[in-house]
C-alpha cells in the first residue's frame, strides 16, 4: 500500500447553540441547512466519533484504523504507546460566547471520571470586537468565584483578550477559559471530550432548557493561580509547544520541504498550497504520512500560509 499522497479526511459537523455558518460562508463547506454548526472536527480517533480518510487508495480507512495498523508508515516511530491517536483537530466558528469552562488536570481526571485535556486555539478571523476570556483578574480566589457564581456576576471576574486574526491562545488544563461571540478559528488539542461547564451566561440550550453545569468539577480542576495570562508569543516559527503537541506556522514564499520523518498535521491558513500533487486551500486539513518521500509544500499564491502541527 502506497503512503506517498497526502490524507484527507471526511469532517464532522457538531450543532452548538453558540455556532453559526462562518465553515459556509468563509471556506464554501456545504453544511447541513438550517442548523448553528459550531464545530468541525477534521481529525478524530475516538470511540463515538471517527475520522475516515476520503481520497486515494486509502478511501474509507479510519483514523484509528491508520493509528493501530499502520503506525510507523503514517505516524512515524517513537511517538507515545496510545491506544487511540492523541491529538484532535476542529475548526470552530463562535458566532454566540461559549460558556465559562475548564477541562481537568492530569492528576484530577481520573478521580473526576473525565479525561485530561489542554489545547491552542489560532484565530483565522475575528469580529472588531472579538474577545477570549482566560484565566482570572489578578487577586481572584475560589472563594471569589463561588462568591460570584452565587451572585451570577462570573463575567466581572474573568479575564478578558482582545483578538484579531493571526493571534493564538494556549489553554493548559485547569485554566478556566471561554471563547467570545466572533472568534473563527482552528483548535488543536488533546485527545479528550471532557468539559466541565460553570457559567452558561444564563442562556438555554437548542432544547430550550438550561445547559447542564458541572460547578463541583469545575472548582476540583481550576487552577486559581492562573491570573491574567497572556496570548501565546511566537518564537520563531513556533506558536506553542509543550509535551502534547508542537504548532508551528510557515508562511510560505517559494516551496519548501518537511524535514520530519513523522506524520505531519498542515493547516492551510491562506492562500494556496500543492503538495504532492494535490492542491489545498484556506481551511483544508491535510495529513502528511511518515513515509511521504514527496515532502514539498509548494505555494501558488503570495501570501501562503500554514500551520505545521507535530507531536514532540
Amino acid at each position: 500500500m502506497s503512503f506517498q499522497q497526502p490524507l484527507t479526511f471526511e469532517p464532522h459537523y457538531m450543532d452548538r447553540v453558540w455556532g453559526g455558518r462562518s465553515l459556509e460562508t468563509k471556506l464554501h463547506r456545504k453544511l447541513p441547512a438550517d442548523r448553528p454548526i459550531g464545530e468541525s472536527w477534521e481529525l478524530v480517533d475516538r470511540e463515538e466519533v471517527q475520522s475516515v480518510v476520503n481520497h486515494g487508495d486509502l478511501a474509507g480507512t479510519t483514523l484509528h484504523e491508520l493509528w493501530e495498523n499502520m503506525r510507523e508508515s503514517v505516524f512515524g516511530e517513537g511517538l507515545p504507546d496510545a491506544p487511540r491517536f492523541p491529538l484532535l483537530a476542529k475548526l470552530l466558528d463562535a458566532r454566540d460566547t461559549l460558556s465559562v469552562q475548564v477541562h481537568p488536570p492530569a492528576h484530577k481526571a481520573e478521580e473526576l471520571k473525565g479525561d485530561p485535556k489542554t489545547e491552542m486555539w489560532f484565530l483565522l478571523d475575528a469580529d472588531a470586537d472579538a474577545v477570549l476570556y482566560a484565566g482570572f483578574k489578578n487577586g481572584v480566589t475560589q472563594q471569589s468565584l463561588e462568591a460570584a457564581l452565587s451572585e451570577g456576576t462570573v463575567e466581572s471576574i474573568l479575564h478578558k483578550i482582545p483578538v484579531r486574526a493571526g493571534d493564538a491562545m494556549f489553554i493548559p488544563s485547569g485554566r478556566c477559559h471561554a471563547i467570545g461571540a466572533g472568534c473563527f478559528m482552528v483548535e488543536i488539542q488533546q485527545n479528550s471530550d471532557t468539559t466541565y461547564r460553570f457559567f452558561d451566561w444564563n442562556r438555554t440550550g437548542l432544547d430550550g432548557k438550561p445547559r447542564e453545569l458541572h460547578v463541583p468539577q469545575s472548582l476540583a480542576s481550576i487552577d486559581f493561580s492562573d491570573h491574567e495570562p497572556g496570548l501565546a508569543q511566537q518564537v520563531g516559527e513556533t506558536i506553542v509547544r509543550c509535551p502534547l503537541f508542537q504548532v508551528d506556522c510557515w508562511n510560505l514564499h517559494v516551496p519548501r520541504a518537511d524535514p520530519s520523518k513523522r506524520g505531519v498535521i498542515f493547516t492551510v491558513l491562506t492562500g494556496e498550497v500543492v503538495c504532492a500533487g494535490r492542491t489545498f486551500r484556506a481551511g483544508d486539513f491535510f495529513l502528511l504520512p511518515a513515509a511521504a518521500e514527496d515532502r514539498a509544500l509548494v505555494p501558488t499564491e503570495s501570501g501562503t500560509a500554514v500551520l505545521r502541527t507535530t507531536i514532540p
